[in-house]
Formats: structure tokens, C-alpha cells, sequence
């Protein structure tokens, strides 16, 4: 059953008109907002039924997405907010996860992996562009520290399935291994790096770059 609700918060009109008619085509989705700002989509609120999935521009006129992360939140704390931008600046990601951002993916991503990464949030992934991912992944490249903190092989694997936004089943797939097994190497990971999320993971990932 199609009971999906999302919103798309775009200012450009050409980009607003085509991935909302794209979207609101997909059966998997019952319902569509579409605002061209922050503002608007704050007001809609009020009125309707709080969206599952959020796409957010971050270069809005008035309240800038970075901004309105938490309002939002304030208003729908259960909805999964994806980012969208030109930019791809550390800081900005980092800023980002910190509001409570569940993905990041650059302007221009193709419609089907757009609907794709929402669909992988709602099953608990966390969707980034590639370029974005790779930026994270960069972080962690092994680099002396001490022996307590460095990640074994297979949990560098782990991670970077991760950082790709993949659940913990398809890691189990990828990697040929048993879930709880996966689940005990992402404990592992958190534990060396000190997180205790997928998101404070890339969090910490671009607050160091």
C-alpha cells in the first residue's frame, strides 16, 4: 500500500515542477508537498499530515535549509530530512548531520536514486551522493593511532558499507556473512570510534575532516 507521505522543499521552479511530477507518479508514495521555501513548507504543516520524508533544498531565499532543519523537526520530530545542495563543503555536511539530517545527496542526483535514497531511509540507511560518501570514507583512511582504536580489515568493510548508506542486511549480503555478525562488527566500530550512531559516525567524519 502507497502510504509514503513526503515533502520537496525546492526554490527552483524547473527542479520543483519536474522531480514533484516525477514523484508524486511513484506508487510507493501516497501524497507529495511541495513548497519553494522553508516558510511555506512550515505552514503546510500545520495543515496536513506530517511527511515520512523530507527533501530540502539548502540555498532557499529566507530561512535557509540549515536553518529550518529544526524547526521542522520541532513540527514532524518523527520526520527523515534529506538534503540537497550544489555544495558539497565539509562544514556544511557536518552542520547538517549536527541539525538532525538524515542524508545529504548533491543536486543533480538521477530521479530513480533520488526515489531510491528515500526509500532507503525509511528502511533505516543513510542516503549520500558518492562524492559526499567518498569525502567521509577519506576520514578514516588508516593512519597510526592507537591499537585499540584501529578498525580490522572487515570492519573497514563494514564501514564503508556504512558511509554508502547500506542496512544491515545488505551488508550481511555483500560481505557473506551472518547479520548478528554484522551487528557485532558495527558495535566494534562504534565502540573504537566512540559513536553511538550511523549519524554521529559521519558526523564525527566531517567534524575532523
Amino acid at each position: 500500500m502507497n502510504t509514503l507521505r513526503l515533502a520537496l522543499v525546492e526554490d527552483d521552479q524547473v527542479i520543483r515542477s519536474i522531480t514533484g511530477s516525477y514523484l508524486r507518479r511513484q506508487p510507493e508514495f501516497s501524497s507529495v508537498l511541495v513548497a519553494a521555501s522553508a516558510e511555506e513548507l512550515l505552514a503546510q504543516l500545520r495543515e496536513e499530515l506530517g511527511p515520512h520524508v523530507i527533501l530540502l533544498d539548502i540555498g532557499l531565499p529566507g530561512m535557509s535549509g540549515l536553518e529550518a532543519i529544526r524547526p521542522i523537526l520541532q513540527q514532524v520530530p518523527e520526520a527523515n530530512i534529506i538534503m540537497q545542495t550544489v555544495l558539497d563543503d565539509a562544514d556544511i555536511i557536518y552542520q547538517a548531520l549536527c541539525q538532525g539530517a538524515m542524508g545529504y545527496l548533491l543536486k543533480g542526483t538521477p530521479l530513480p536514486e533520488l526515489k531510491a535514497a528515500v526509500l532507503e531511509v525509511m528502511q533505516g540507511g543513510t542516503p549520500f551522493s558518492r562524492h559526499v560518501s567518498r569525502k567521509v570514507l577519506a576520514h578514516f583512511k588508516p593512519t597510526p593511532q592507537p591499537s585499540d582504536a584501529r578498525l580490522s580489515p572487515r570492519e573497514q568493510q563494514v564501514l564503508q558499507a556504512l558511509v554508502e548508506g547500506l542496512i544491515t542486511k545488505e551488508i550481511a549480503v555483500r560481505l557473506d556473512v551472518g547479520v548478528e555478525t554484522v551487528r557485532s562488527y558495527i558495535k566494534n566500530i562504534y565502540t573504537k570510534l566512540q559513536v553511538n550512531s550511523r549519524a554521529a559516525l559521519l558526523s564525527r567524519a566531517m567534524r575532523d575532516q
